[in-house]
């Protein structure tokens, strides 16, 4: 099995720490967690949250890359329908010869409607633009010259230089949930990845209608990558003392939120409708994060390795509020005590 380690960048604005303090935690942390032999970096991205997140997912890339030799380099989640799509396409093929063929590029078309109004992009169709994205991307990339003539998109002539260095080009994961989204990451052969906000009985039911969708085009996916909050510590207590306000700050100011204004539906363990993201608290979201010894997290892993089928488990361990020393004392414990559990 795989392991990856997330750096989300968040920082709660009632808190100690600033967002420059975390996003250079995440680069001088980065060697250590290539050292402890994890097999990649994941950074994610949402912009105009007075909490930060990462606005500039491959910006911060290129900052690990510049300090790794081996360690993947994994944007989960780039909103791409939020870029010009030769630009980002160019951007991408820059990192990835910068890292020597590090990158994956993890996408998703966004859902958070402040985003799109202050990048000036609609926000309407943003499902069909995301595909057209796609499409310029990947064409731009593998051909040596490429043009386009699509509903949002009309583009010469035009060839990319320099192109990236993995052929035929970087691997694209879909952070997607929805069943016509999920047969779209099929037919572009994207690996599916599975989102933090989602439960196990979710996952399930993603990855089943993924599954349809690749046997029906004759994809064969080799990996399962699924996203989870994951934070241990020697004790139980400790682990929540530390991450229980970080994980109930995630789910209450962004998942919750965005639920209560009728954007994005989200739903407790129990199966409620999140309607107040007032009421949401730790306990109300305990199956989605793994958090506590490291023999609970052995046993967690072991669930969404049995039923889910997961093959790599993307750690978030930085979570919001969460110290860049806290979270590499977390990622020693899962390095040392738990992925040989794995491998």
């Amino acid at each position: 099995m795989k392991f990856g380690l997330s750096f989300s960048v968040v920082v709660p604005p009632d808190g100690p720490l600033s967002w420059s303090q975390v996003a250079q935690d995440m680069v001088r942390l980065a060697p250590e967690v290539e050292a402890l032999g994890f097999d990649s970096l994941h950074v994610l991205e949402h912009h105009f949250q007075k909490d930060g997140w990462n606005p500039s997912p491959l910006l911060t890339l290129a900052a690990v890359s510049a300090v790794t030799t081996t360690l993947g380099l994994t944007t989960d989640i780039l909103v791409a329908t939020l870029y010009n799509p030769v630009k980002l396409a160019e951007d991408t093929a820059v990192l990835d010869n910068l890292s020597n063929g590090r990158l994956t590029l993890g996408v998703a078309p966004g859902y958070v409607s402040e985003e799109f109004a202050g990048l000036m992009v609609p926000f309407e169709n943003r499902v069909r633009r995301f595909e057209e994205c796609m499409d310029i991307i990947q064409a731009a990339w593998s051909q040596e010259e490429f043009s386009y003539d699509g509903e949002f998109f009309k583009i010469p002539p035009t060839s990319l230089m320099p192109r990236p260095l993995q052929n035929p080009h970087p691997p694209i994961w879909y952070g997607v949930s929805g069943p016509k989204m999920l047969k779209k990451a099929a037919e572009r052969n994207a690996l599916f990845v599975g989102s933090p906000r989602h439960t196990v009985p979710e996952l399930k039911e993603h990855v089943s209608a993924y599954r349809v969708a690749c046997e029906q085009v004759g994809f064969k996916p080799a990996d399962l990558p699924i996203g989870r909050g994951l934070f241990i510590a020697p004790s139980r207590q400790e682990a929540i003392d530390v991450a229980g306000p970080a994980v109930t700050h995630l789910f209450r100011e962004l998942y919750a939120r965005k639920s209560a204004e009728g954007a994005r539906e989200l739903r407790s363990d129990d199966g409620t409708l999140i309607v107040d993201s007032n009421a949401v608290d730790f306990e109300t979201f305990q199956e989605r994060y793994i958090i506590g010894t490291p023999d609970d997290a052995i046993e967690r892993i072991q669930q969404l390795r049995d039923e889910v089928g997961m093959t790599e488990l993307v750690a978030w361990t930085q979570l919001p509020g969460i110290s860049g020393d806290q979270a590499i004392a977390s990622a020693r414990l899962l390095a040392k005590q738990v992925i040989p559990e794995f491998r």
